[in-house]
């Protein structure tokens, strides 16, 4: 295990341990109702085509303050394949903010931090396994449970990124 890889572990082990002790702080109170400032959404992909089959799921869950406020985590699973030339997996974490300053307009960033491994059917081409970092500003309209809107990658990397644009709709809905 690289340096760059044992970094990435106890980050994600620091923040995770520091959400679970500041999330049972606030549980102490008897007269706090924890749960009922947690909301989980997430999305499903399938995508396919002559040859191509494109599969995911990322559950998430927020943590509501106030009407204005949010913090939340989420998790990402990614399979590809094109028949005849690739497969690759796609695994990883994110963790964002939200805030509402009017009740329709939310803005959010979101840290995305997801493992790439891709495998080549044609030795032409090298096999990949890299972690690929993600930083969204986004900004949405909402009504209610859904919210429609476009995020920026402020890491985009043409050649690493699994997404093709920096640049991205998206759809967000929480119960």
């Amino acid at each position: 295990m690289n340096f760059s890889s044992l970094f990435n572990c106890k980050t994600y082990v620091f923040v995770l341990f520091f959400l679970a002790s500041s999330l049972v702080s606030f549980s102490q109170n008897e007269d706090y109702d924890f749960w009922s400032h947690v909301r989980f959404g997430g999305g499903l992909g399938l995508s396919f085509g002559d040859g191509f089959f494109s599969g995911t799921i990322a559950p998430s869950g927020i943590y509501e303050f106030d009407s204005n406020f949010a913090v939340g985590v989420g998790l990402n699973a990614t399979y590809n394949k094109q028949d005849n030339f690739f497969k690759s997996t796609v695994l990883g974490a994110s963790l964002i903010g939200l805030f509402n300053p009017i009740e329709e307009l939310q803005a959010s960033a979101e840290f995305e931090q997801l493992n790439v491994s891709r495998k080549f059917d044609n030795p032409i081409y090298k096999d990949d396994n890299y972690w690929y970092p993600a930083l969204f500003m986004g900004l949405g309209y909402g009504n209610g449970n859904v919210t429609f809107g476009i995020r920026y990658d402020l890491l985009y990397n043409r050649n690493k990124s699994i997404y093709a644009d920096p640049w991205m709709p998206f759809v967000r809905v929480f119960f």
